[in-house]
């Protein structure tokens, strides 16, 4: 608010005066604000004002922060005020009221203490001399502006009154600014321009400024309260529109849309507790206004819960002939899977109510594990899901979202069971080895619920909120490796491994599946293509080398594609697949039995290993030459093996005088122990026999039979430990034509894995110690074989340390 002074001029200003510095305003002659005094030297100079002459020096601080202000942090020109009241406040401050009198500018200052004195100079404003005119109407332009101003910025109308009294340009200008919201430094510029007309004209343009800011304000308001109106008017009229068609006993269509939503909840059968909630959601949803972002996610959510299988269910087939015929069908052999399939049936049908049960295929790629998934929901009847966990990382895949954030959705077992449409399928989590952890959390912890019989039945998923029953879902899971899998998830599920197929299963599977399949897929029809056995078998010898059938199908694929462009091309109608003309259409053969190219030799051995792939055959070689008993590993050997090759070599150094050896030979020489496929890391103590006899074997210089393979761990006193994948080394063996296997005693219990056909096939030899390993796989044994105590049967010829290489025949 302000007031003018009436005669100002003729108020008399002492030349010193007490000094108030003030923060955050600028004050202006003839204007009137109250002030809070806070500070010591401040309240002083005030008291000292109003005890003398009430009036002060308003000086503003150039840096607000300041408590205890310098002169150089104060300005040079403020306004000379005078006191109109004072109060004094419980807390200590003074509240003053002053009123501007004139610009003055600080001279000196005179003293300090206890505040500050500062000698003071009243400005003088120019005249303008010759610009009445200009002066006339830039002040009612001024005049003008202000009238136009009040409304926008909701100032008192008594300013217009006001303005309309004064006639000098100085008056008006200090009056229109000190009404401005101007920043600080911005007012004190302005109050140090003692020309009236400048300071008019700076008015004038911050005038204009002001009011274009005003109507923009004004604009952007008035569009919101527009909007904000529409919105409710639309509401107010919906809600009315409601009212009148239930008077008239019409139906809403949202009201119809809530009372359809209710009975499919209803109808879902769902229990209380889901019930519960969807009806509460249904509830919030009716009253919201349906355009508002919640109401798009609740909605989201009951379609959600509406469409979840609750209650729905399929009945099991518990024929068990029909269910084996049906798992027979779709897969040659695997004969334990479909029997703990059956077993499962045969409980199932005696006793109605069992829980899932929650199983783990694992086996190298191509065995078909996924594709046995889908034949077990077709032999139960049920209905099949199937999720890939390969490279997943986030948690929320398993458990899905909150729905507080957007875009969100159950986790991928609930969408399965969507998917699947009952609440008992037959659900696939493939590739549960290759599950990842990282910043969003470890999955296999999510899942320890999901594969956990006692608490799947209440699975809790972030986006839903509510348990919902998992139970019932025959779980299967499948892995290429076990060791991957934490253990805690491991002790979940019931592992069924499934080593790789035989020659005549592959042959089967291939005539039964493979090549039925390629044909369709490539146009031919069975007029126009002929695949007999002898073809079909050359294909699994010489150019496939694996546990499962995917390359077989990818090759009779090839074949299938090459004679189907010879149709296109009118080349031929018919076209019969021979071993002799297989080479025409897939080239060369990639593989050829191993047996075939190796004789017996001295120093080589042929040892089994089992990875991920299957079973695979090794060919372990050692070279003595001159050294001084260094022993040199090649191949890409783990450190397990490495330690195999260190026990296999002290064995032979601690047997050297029966396999009649000189001692000075393991001083003297150099042995380099050798594993081909020198790319591929190898690792495991099953090497272990075989290092050791084709080290001995280098030692006494006597061959090594081509068609026996070993395996087994060793101990350095010569015992044989068992090892495991027997049956994925014994399909190694049978693919490389190896008809007779050394294996360690203790693994004649899992014989009974192997099959019927291969054992037919095959011979097994179980050995307890390499002396056994010895007599059975070298072509000579007699100098090496071992009788009670340790006695040499026969002494042949020492080697003076020399390793002579004669063949058997050169022995003899």
């Amino acid at each position: 608010m302000v007031d003018p002074l009436k005669n100002d001029d003729q108020i008399e200003i002492p030349p010193d005066l007490p000094l108030l510095p003030v923060r955050d305003v600028v004050v202006f002659p003839y204007m009137i604000l109250p002030l809070f005094v806070g500070r010591d030297k401040s309240i002083e100079a005030v008291e000292h004002a109003v005890g003398k002459n009430r009036l002060l020096m308003l000086v503003t601080q150039r840096d607000v922060q300041i408590e205890e202000p310098n002169p150089e942090d104060l300005y040079e020109v403020g306004t000379v005020a005078m006191v109109m009241r004072m109060l004094k406040l419980p807390d200590g401050r003074v509240k003053v009221l002053v009123q501007g009198v004139a610009k003055a500018t600080v001279i000196e200052y005179v003293s300090r203490k206890p505040f500050f004195t500062v000698r003071v100079k009243r400005a003088v404003e120019a005249v303008a001399q010759g610009r009445a005119l200009e002066a006339e109407a830039l002040m009612r332009s001024v005049k003008t502006k202000i009238e136009s101003i009040l409304p926008m910025k909701n100032l008192p109308p008594e300013i217009v009154m006001i303005t309309n009294a004064i006639e000098e340009p100085g008056r008006l200008a200090d009056l229109v600014l000190s009404n401005l919201r101007l920043r600080v430094s911005e007012s004190q510029k302005l109050l140090e321009v003692f020309d009236p007309m400048d300071r008019l004209e700076m008015a004038h343009d911050l005038l204009d400024r002001e009011m274009e800011v005003s109507k923009m304000q004004e604009r952007i308001q008035n569009s919101a309260k527009e909007e904000m109106s529409r919105t409710q008017r639309e509401y107010y009229l919906r809600e009315q529109l409601r009212a009148i068609k239930t008077e008239l006993g019409e139906k809403d269509d949202r009201l119809s849309e809530m009372d359809e939503l209710r009975a499919k909840i209803r109808d879902t059968k769902m229990p209380a507790h889901a019930e519960k909630e969807a009806m509460k959601q249904t509830g919030r949803l009716e009253r919201m206004h349906p355009d508002t972002a919640e109401a798009s996610m609740l909605r989201g959510f009951l379609d959600w819960m509406v469409e979840l299988p609750w209650s729905k269910k399929t009945r099991d087939n518990l024929d068990l002939s029909k269910a084996k015929e049906v798992l027979d069908r779709d897969h040659a052999g695997l004969s334990k899977v479909k029997e703990r399939i059956l077993e499962y049936l045969s409980v199932k049908k005696l006793r109605r109510s069992i829980k899932g049960p929650i199983l783990c295929f694992v086996g190298p790629p191509g065995v078909g594990k996924t594709s046995l998934g889908k034949s077990i929901a077709r032999a139960m009847g049920r209905q099949f899901a199937r999720i890939s966990l390969g490279g997943v990382r986030d948690e929320a895949e398993v458990r899905g979202h909150r729905r507080t954030y957007v875009g969100a959705l159950p986790g991928r077992i609930l969408q399965g069971m969507k998917s699947a449409g009952t609440l008992n399928p037959v659900f696939m989590l493939d590739e549960i080895d290759k599950v990842g952890a990282d910043f969003r959390g470890d999955p296999t912890s999510a899942l320890l619920e999901v594969l956990d019989p006692e608490q799947n039945n209440s699975f809790s998923d972030h986006y839903l909120s509510v348990p919902f029953d998992l139970s019932q879902v025959l779980w299967v899971t499948t892995a290429n490796l076990l060791d991957p899998i934490p253990p805690a998830l491991k002790d979940r599920m019931e592992i069924i491994r499934l080593a790789g197929y035989t020659h005549e299963e592959k042959l089967d599977i291939a005539k039964g599946f493979l090549l039925v399949r390629q044909i369709e897929d490539h146009g031919l029809d069975a007029s126009q293509i002929q695949f007999p056995d002898g073809a079909i078998s050359r294909i699994i010898t010489h150019y496939t080398r694996e546990a499962g059938v995917r390359n077989l199908e990818r090759e009779i694929g090839t074949v299938c594609r090459k004679v189907a462009r010879e149709v296109a091309e009118g080349k031929t109608t018919h076209t019969r697949i021979t071993a002799q003309n297989v080479q025409k259409y897939l080239g060369a053969p990639r593989y050829l039995p191993e047996v075939e190219q190796e004789q017996d030799e001295i120093g080589i051995s042929t040892g089994l290993a089992w990875t991920e792939a299957g079973g695979e055959v090794l060919f372990v070689e050692v070279l003595i030459t001159k050294g001084k008993g260094e022993l040199i590993l090649t191949g890409q050997l783990g450190d397990v093996m490495k330690e195999s090759a260190q026990a296999a070599l002290s064995f032979a150094r601690s047997r050297a005088q029966l396999f009649h050896v000189d001692e000075d030979t393991f001083g003297k020489r150099q042995f380099h122990i050798h594993v081909p496929a020198g790319a591929i890391p190898k690792d495991g103590p099953s090497a272990g026999v075989t290092m050791a006899t084709a080290l001995i074997s280098a030692l006494t210089g006597i061959p090594v039979r081509k068609d026996v393979a070993m395996t087994g761990e060793i101990t350095l006193r010569g015992r044989v430990l068992p090892i495991g994948g027997l049956k994925e080394k014994a399909l190694a063996a049978v693919r490389m034509g190896i008809r007779e296997i050394l294996v360690p005693e203790q693994n004649r219990k899992d014989l009974e894995d192997v099959p019927k056909d291969v054992q037919a096939k095959m011979r097994f030899v179980f050995v307890k110690s390499m002396d056994e390993v010895l007599e059975h796989a070298f072509t000579d044994p007699a100098p090496v074989r071992v009788v009670g105590g340790g006695v040499p049967r026969r002494t042949p010829a020492k080697h003076g340390g020399a390793v002579p290489a004669y063949s058997r025949q050169q022995a003899q």
